[in-house]
């Protein structure tokens, strides 16, 4: 883990799921398993952590994920609704209560015509999916830590509801 920030949120959601009996999976484009690593971290992890996708191409958000095509062709895989679409995705494909994702650029040049910085945590509960949109400044491995940061809280926030 890369800091205390990060350990202190996987341990909160290690620890609200175990106490909740909740499970979690997640769904990576732009964190590429960070999120999932952090959790795993945590001694036990496994009553919790179901499992995460590594989706850093589009073809593997649609196939595995069933992000829609049409919306990923027309907006591009750095969209709000394509985090939504991932964490919804991730919660059935890994049969989890709740789950999280992340799609975004963390540089260094703009992609989908979105800017560097900008990222989306897409959530998704038994009752309620959406995302949030993030601009995050730094340079790609402060952003990629920032949004695996945004996306454990949330996820911790989520279990302790």
């Amino acid at each position: 883990m890369s800091d205390d920030r990060t350990e202190a949120a996987a341990v909160r959601i290690v620890a609200a799921g175990t106490d909740r009996g909740l499970t979690a999976a997640t769904a990576e484009s732009l964190t590429a398993g960070w999120i999932c690593g952090a959790i795993a971290d945590v001694p036990g992890s496994s009553a919790v952590l179901r499992g995460g996708v590594v989706s850093y191409h589009n073809q593997v958000k649609q196939d595995l994920l069933g992000v829609d095509a049409d919306l990923l062709r027309e907006r591009g895989s750095v969209d709000s609704e394509v985090a939504r679409q991932m964490a919804e995705g991730a919660r059935r494909s890994c049969t989890a209560d709740v789950a999280v994702s992340s799609t975004g650029v963390a540089g260094p040049e703009a992609h989908d015509g979105k800017a560097v910085g900008t990222v989306f945590i897409g959530y998704a509960t038994g009752s309620a999916s959406g995302a949030h949109e993030l601009h995050l400044s730094g340079g790609r491995q402060e952003i990629r830590g920032a949004a695996r940061d945004a996306a454990l809280e949330l996820l911790a926030g989520l279990l302790e509801e």
